[in-house]
């Protein structure tokens, strides 16, 4: 599946539930895995992913707030932990970017 507005950019979406592709985090251009669900518990939709290592996210730190969009739309987040692969994890709770 091709993004709207970008014929060669691969993605794959599904509504509400996960996204795979393209994404800008406070303006910088990455790659993003995203999933997420709604949580009754507390009645808000959880979501999650991993933004792929990218030497731009060097300075970034863990805690940090930002903002993740995506051609589907924008969400604030908190990156989190860097694994040893140097992917961020980004996580919010709301409306999500996908």
């Amino acid at each position: 599946m091709s993004a709207p507005g970008a014929p060669d950019t691969v993605v794959a979406h599904e509504p509400q539930e996960s996204y795979d592709g393209p994404a800008t985090l406070d303006g910088l251009a990455v790659q993003v895995r995203l999933r997420g669900h709604f949580q009754p518990i507390d009645g808000l939709f959880h979501w999650w992913g991993r933004v792929a290592a990218d030497d731009s996210l060097d300075d970034a730190r863990s805690g940090s707030r930002v903002t993740l969009r995506t051609v589907y739309g924008e969400a604030p987040a908190r990156l989190s932990d860097r694994d040893p692969w140097g992917r961020f994890r980004v996580s919010g709770t709301g409306r999500p970017p996908f």
